[in-house]
C-alpha cells in the first residue's frame, strides 16, 4: 500500500514538472515572436502662399428704408397691395377718404376765381378818367374866372362898372383856384387807391392760387405712393382706421451688411485694400466677401467693401464696415445675422500642417513625425494662422515631411509603425483681387482660432 502511494506521488510531481516545464517553452517562444507594427496615415508637410481668412459677425441692414406716413388725415379706404410683397417706386398703395379734400379743392378754385375777378375790377380805369375831367372842368373855370377878372379890373379902374362887380369876379376866380386844387388832390388819391387796390387784388389772386395748389395737393396725397422700390411691410393700419403710419417698405437688392473689424484686421485689409481706408467704392474691383449666411450656407453673390466708419470704437477695439450684397433672388431680409468671411492677410511660402496632427500636451502644440525606418518622434511646433483645414507652421516642422494624422492613439515616441501616405488636397490660392477664398470650417468668428 505504501509503495502505490509512493508511485503515485513521483507521477503527480513527475506531471506537475512537465506542465511548468511546457508553459516556459511557451512563454519563451511567445516572447521571442516580433511586435506587430502599428498601422498610421501620414501627410506630409506642404509649402505653399497661403491667404488668411477671418469671418465676423454681421447683420444685413437695408438702405434705403421708408416709413410710409399718411400727410394728410382722414379714414384709409383702399390697400392696392399684398402684404410682404415687392412694390415698385411710385406704386399707388393706399387711398385716404377724398370727398372732403375735392370739396377743399372746388373752394380754393373759386376764391381764386373771385380774386381774379377783383383783379380785374381793380384795374378798372374809369374812375380816374372822371377825376381828370372833373380836374380839367375846374381848370377851365379858373381860366374864365381870370378872364373877367382881368376884363373887370380896368373897366372898375374908370368906373365903366361897379367895383362890386370886380370883386365878386375875383371871388369867383379864388373859388375856381380851390376847385382845381380840390381836384387835382382827388385825382392823386384816385390813383392811389387804384394802385392799391390792384396790388391787394394780385395777392389775393397769388393766395388764391397757392390755396388751390395745397387743395390739390392735400387730394394727391390722398392717394399714397411706394417712395422707393423694395419689399413692403405688413399693414401698421387696418382700413377704416385713421392712423398716420401705415406700412415700411425696405430697398433689398443690393443688400446692405454690417460687421466689426478689429483694429489689427483693419490694418491687414487696409495693406491689401487701400481704397477701403479712403472711403472709395471700387466698382471695377471684383466683389470678393463672402456672406455665410445662418444655417451654414454661403450667399451665391459676393459682396464688396461699401463704407468704414470714422474711428476705432476705443470700448471695444473695433471699427464699423459696411458692405454691399447683390440680392437678385430677394432672399436676404433686413436683419438676418450671418458671418462675413474674408482675406484678411497673405502669408507667403507658409508651411503648412493638417490641424488632425496636432495635439496639445500640457499647453504645448505638438506632432508626431514618422522619420526614417518609419519611427516615431514626438515635436513641439508653434502655429500661426489657420488655412482651410492647416495651420501655419512658424517653427519645428520643415516641408516634406511626415506627420501622423490618423492613429495617432497608437503611436508613442520611438515606435516602429506601418506608415500609409495620405494625400491632402490643398485649394489653390485666390487671385490678388480676390478677398475671399472657399470656406474654411476651422475658421472661427472674429478671427480667433
Amino acid at each position: 500500500m505504501s509503495d502505490f502511494w509512493l508511485r503515485s506521488l513521483l507521477a503527480v510531481v513527475l506531471g506537475a514538472w512537465l506542465f511548468v516545464a511546457g508553459c516556459d517553452r511557451a512563454r519563451g517562444a511567445k516572447a521571442a515572436t516580433p511586435p506587430v507594427a502599428p498601422a498610421v496615415v501620414v501627410s506630409q508637410v506642404v509649402q505653399r502662399d497661403a491667404p488668411i481668412l477671418r469671418e465676423f459677425v454681421a447683420r444685413t441692414e437695408a438702405v434705403p428704408t421708408v416709413e410710409i406716413r399718411a400727410r394728410v388725415a382722414g379714414v384709409l379706404e383702399q390697400v392696392r397691395f399684398r402684404e410682404g410683397s415687392e412694390v415698385k417706386q411710385g406704386q399707388g398703395l393706399f387711398v385716404i377718404q377724398q370727398e372732403e379734400y375735392r370739396a377743399a379743392v372746388q373752394g380754393a378754385r373759386a376764391q381764386l376765381a373771385k380774386a381774379q375777378a377783383d383783379l380785374t375790377r381793380a384795374h378798372d380805369v374809369s374812375i380816374i378818367d372822371r377825376g381828370r375831367a372833373q380836374l380839367d372842368q375846374a381848370k377851365a373855370e379858373l381860366g374864365k374866372t381870370r378872364q373877367d377878372v382881368a376884363r373887370y379890373r380896368p373897366l372898375a379902374q374908370e368906373q365903366a362898372i361897379p367895383q362890386q362887380d370886380l370883386d365878386t369876379a375875383i371871388s369867383r376866380e379864388q373859388a375856381a383856384a380851390a376847385n382845381v386844387e380840390a381836384a387835382t388832390a382827388s385825382l392823386k388819391d384816385t390813383v392811389l387807391n387804384q394802385r392799391t387796390a390792384i396790388l391787394l387784388a394780385e395777392a389775393a389772386v397769388e393766395a388764391a392760387k397757392a390755396a388751390v395748389i395745397r387743395a390739390d395737393l392735400d387730394l394727391g396725397y390722398t392717394v399714397v405712393e411706394a417712395p422707393i422700390s423694395g419689399i413692403i411691410s405688413k399693414l401698421a393700419v387696418d382700413r377704416g382706421n385713421e392712423a398716420t403710419l401705415l406700412a415700411t417698405v425696405s430697398a433689398v437688392d443690393p443688400m446692405f451688411v454690417d460687421f466689426s473689424l478689429t483694429e489689427a484686421d483693419y490694418v491687414r485689409v487696409v495693406k491689401r485694400a487701400p481704397w477701403v481706408a479712403r472711403g472709395e467704392l471700387r466698382r471695377d474691383v471684383p466683389p470678393a466677401l463672402e456672406l455665410i449666411l445662418a444655417d451654414g450656407t454661403m450667399s451665391p453673390h459676393k459682396g464688396r467693401y461699401v463704407f468704414v466708419d470714422r474711428a476705432i470704437d476705443v470700448k471695444t477695439g473695433t471699427i464699423h464696415v459696411r458692405a454691399e450684397f447683390a440680392n437678385p433672388e430677394r432672399t436676404l431680409r433686413p436683419g438676418q445675422f450671418g458671418r462675413v468671411r474674408l482675406v484678411a492677410d497673405d502669408v507667403p511660402n507658409a508651411i503648412l500642417v493638417p490641424q488632425l496632427a496636432v495635439q496639445e500636451l500640457q499647453g504645448a502644440k505638438t506632432v508626431f513625425v514618422v522619420g526614417d525606418g518609419d519611427k516615431v518622434a514626438q515635436r513641439t511646433v508653434a502655429l500661426g494662422d489657420v488655412y482651410q483645414d492647416f495651420y501655419i507652421v512658424t517653427a519645428g516642422l520643415k516641408p516634406g515631411e511626415r506627420v501622423i494624422v490618423d492613429g495617432i492613439q497608437k503611436a508613442r515616441p520611438g515606435m516602429q509603425v506601418k506608415a500609409t501616405l495620405k494625400s491632402d488636397a490643398v485649394a489653390p490660392a485666390p487671385p490678388a483681387a480676390a478677398a475671399a477664398p472657399a470656406a474654411s470650417p476651422a475658421t472661427k468668428a472674429n478671427g480667433e482660432r
